[in-house]
């Protein structure tokens, strides 16, 4: 990827819909709403107000950053239909993030006690959950969690050692962790556009294979919703 390449940043699939554009990691536009419904009508006229407002033609992009999920199945499916439509129509590249890898993708919380839990909004009881190290690896496979079961599966995890919690879901997190000791919080850190945007980049720089674009969820049955997370190291859904 060049330095100066156009990329064009989508979310869809969380609590808010969003877009962005960026020369290289620079984020020159943003367009943000809160919408529960109606994606698939609203992000292309955010693409476009956001490219005018970039100075950038259509024409120009180069890459589309899109997450995947897990969230808002609708959200999911509007995001990919635009995303795969702009790419059609003007050859770019595209590439899937999940909302972990996202958040993970964004400037570290103050200061990074070393673990970092983000925990993502399902719109049910549990929790969308993945445990990252300092070096943004994930350690585990995402898992779905609930609250009542989340102390046990973090000591499991990772002992006493600290950890930062960040995410759309991160307040809820650090409640049912409330008597755990070292333990940050980032506030407004959920998934966007921007942070999709950031996570492409750096699958680019270190070489990492670009996630396939396709839907990325995460519910019972295909999870385990009260174990605890497995070892190894995890690069994509």
């Amino acid at each position: 990827m060049r330095s100066g390449s156009v990329i064009l940043g989508l979310d869809a699939a969380g609590l808010s819909t969003s877009v962005a554009v960026a020369l290289g990691e620079t984020v020159r536009a943003t367009q943000c709403h809160a919408l529960p419904h109606g994606q698939a009508e609203a992000l292309l006229p955010m693409v476009d107000a956001a490219m005018r407002a970039a100075g950038l033609a259509p024409e120009s992009i180069e890459i589309i950053a899109l997450t995947v999920g897990p969230g808002s199945f609708t959200g999911i499916r509007a995001g990919l239909a635009a995303a795969r439509g702009i790419a059609l129509a003007t050859g770019a590249a595209l590439i899937g993030v999940t909302g972990f890898e996202a958040v993970a993708a964004l400037p570290a919380p103050h200061g990074d006690p070393g673990f970092l839990l983000i925990a993502l909004e399902s719109r049910r009881e549990d929790l969308y959950l993945q445990l990252f190290d300092q070096d943004q690896r994930p350690l585990a496979d995402p898992s779905a969690v609930m609250p009542a079961d989340l102390e046990r599966w973090v000591q499991m995890a990772i002992g006493t050692a600290g950890l930062a919690i960040a995410g759309d879901a991160a307040g809820r997190t650090a409640a049912a962790l409330a008597h755990r000791a070292s333990t940050s919080v980032a506030e407004h850190s959920g998934p966007d556009a921007v942070a999709a945007i950031r996570a492409a980049c750096r699958r680019r720089r270190l070489g990492v294979s670009d996630c396939p674009a396709r839907p990325f969820y995460l519910r019972p049955p295909d999870v385990t919703v009260a174990g605890p997370p497995r070892s190894g190291r995890h690069s994509g859904p």
